[in-house]
């Protein structure tokens, strides 16, 4: 993993399934797919200082033009103080 996504945080109990590094658009991003609570799920994780100046919505509009969300998936956008803004996805109790 590149040194851009090294310090993403992970809620203690969050289990990472999967990650990786992708583009998106003309954006960095790391791809995960997480299990929490018996809630399996993904995220698309941008670096907050590559986002500064284009909104929730419009950061929403590039992650549905992705061929990764389901076309039903509801999507939560946080924009952290850990320098990341996390776009989950393709929510799925267990």
């Amino acid at each position: 993993m590149s040194n851009k996504f090294e310090q993403v945080p992970v809620e203690d109990d969050t289990r990472i399934i999967f990650q990786q590094e992708a583009t998106l658009g003309e954006y960095d991003v790391l791809h995960q797919k997480w299990y929490w609570d018996g809630i399996i799920a993904e995220s698309i994780i941008f670096a907050n200082e590559d986002i500064v100046g284009i909104t929730d919505d419009e950061v929403e509009t590039e992650v549905r033009m992705s061929s990764l969300l389901k076309a039903d998936s509801k999507i939560t956008i946080k924009r952290s103080k850990s320098g990341f803004t996390f776009v989950n996805f393709n929510f799925e109790a267990e």
